[in-house]
C-alpha cells in the first residue's frame, strides 16, 4: 500500500468509527466494522476503479456493514446477563466546541440507552439523518426501503427519544461543579448530601455482564440509589482499595474507578439534567472495558471486603 493510501485511509477511520459506535454503542464491533470497511475501500482502490469521494463511500460501507451487525446483534443482546450498556469512551474536555456540542447531544450513554430501544432500522434512520445528515433518498437505499417510509423510520425515532430525553439540559459548567459534589458526598458517606444532588426519579443502572457482581436489574428513586452508590462507595474507595479519577465519559461527567496499581476496574458516568442527578451508569464487565487499559480486578476487591 502506498503512503499516499495509508495517509487517505488513516484520515478516514475516525468519521467511520464515530458512525459505527453510535449505530452500535460497542468500541470491539465498531473497531471491527470499520476495519473491514477500509479494507474494502482499499480493495476497490487497488483495482483501479475511480470514486468521487473516498469518504461518502466508506461512510456507506460502515453504514451497511452496522447496520447488519445491529441486526444481528439484537437477539445476542437479549440473552446478556444482567443490564445491557453501551461501552464507556473517555472523551477530551478540551475539544473544540462545536465538537463537544455534538458529542453531548449524540455520544452520551443516556442518549446511546434510548436508542437501545428503537429498532435498527429507526436507529440507523434516526442516526443517520440527525447526526450524520444523510439525505432521505440515501438512507432509503441503506435501509431497502422507500424513501417516504424512510422518513416515518427516522420521525417515528425522534419522537421516541425526545419522550425519553430530560427537557432541561445543564451547562458544562453547572454538569461539572454537580460531579465534584456527587463523588465527593459518596467518597465522605454523607447520605443526605447526595440525596440533595439526586432527582426523585434517578435511575442507578449496572452493567456485569455476568463476569462481575452487579445489579441485575436497575433502580430506581433517590433513597435505594442514594444508599446503593453509598454501598458500594463503603466496599472500595472508603476501604481504602480503589481510588476515582474524575474524567469525562462519552461527552459526560464520569469516573474511572482504579485499584490500588491504577489498574481499571469501572466506568461511571452521570447524565446531569435540571440541576440534578437523573441517571447513573456503572460499567464494571471487564470485556467492555480493555480498550482503556489495564484492568484490575474487582471480583477479588469485592470478595475481600466481604471476608471471602
Amino acid at each position: 500500500m502506498s503512503e499516499q493510501r495509508a495517509e487517505l485511509l488513516e484520515s478516514l477511520r475516525p468519521a467511520a468509527f464515530a458512525l459505527a459506535y453510535r449505530m452500535l454503542g460497542s468500541v470491539a464491533e465498531a473497531e471491527d466494522i470499520v476495519q473491514e470497511a477500509l479494507l474494502r475501500l482499499h480493495r476497490v482502490l487497488e483495482q483501479g476503479e475511480r470514486i468521487a469521494s473516498p469518504r461518502a463511500y466508506l461512510a456507506t460501507v460502515t453504514a451497511r456493514l452496522a447496520l447488519d451487525e445491529l441486526r444481528s446483534a439484537r437477539a445476542r443482546r437479549e440473552q446478556y446477563v444482567g443490564e445491557w450498556l453501551p461501552e464507556p469512551i473517555v472523551t477530551d474536555p478540551d475539544a473544540d466546541p462545536a465538537a463537544r456540542a455534538e458529542l453531548v447531544d449524540s455520544l452520551a450513554l443516556a442518549f446511546l440507552i434510548i436508542l437501545e430501544r428503537l429498532s435498527p432500522d429507526q436507529r440507523a434512520a434516526l442516526l443517520l439523518r440527525d447526526v450524520f445528515d444523510y439525505a432521505y433518498d440515501e438512507i432509503a437505499a441503506l435501509l431497502d426501503t422507500s424513501e417516504a417510509n424512510a422518513r416515518q423510520l427516522a420521525a417515528r425515532a425522534r419522537r421516541q427519544v425526545a419522550e425519553r430525553r430530560p427537557r432541561f439540559a445543564a451547562s458544562r459548567e453547572q454538569r461539572d461543579e454537580l460531579a465534584q459534589r456527587f463523588f465527593a458526598a459518596a467518597h465522605q458517606g454523607d447520605l443526605q448530601g447526595l440525596e440533595a444532588l439526586l432527582a426523585e426519579d434517578v435511575v442507578l443502572r449496572g452493567d456485569g455482564g455476568g463476569k462481575v457482581p452487579a445489579l441485575a436489574r436497575s433502580l430506581h428513586g433517590r433513597s435505594r440509589v442514594a444508599h446503593a452508590l453509598l454501598a458500594w462507595a463503603r466496599q472500595g474507595l472508603r476501604a481504602g482499595q480503589a481510588s476515582v479519577q474524575q474524567v469525562e465519559v462519552n461527552g459526560q461527567p464520569g469516573a474511572l474507578m482504579l485499584d490500588t496499581t491504577g489498574k481499571l476496574m469501572g466506568v461511571m458516568a452521570l447524565d446531569i439534567a435540571g440541576g440534578q442527578v437523573c441517571a447513573v451508569s456503572s460499567i464494571v464487565n471487564p470485556d467492555k472495558l480493555r480498550h482503556l487499559g489495564p484492568l484490575g480486578d474487582l471480583r477479588g476487591l469485592l470478595k475481600r471486603e466481604e471476608g471471602v
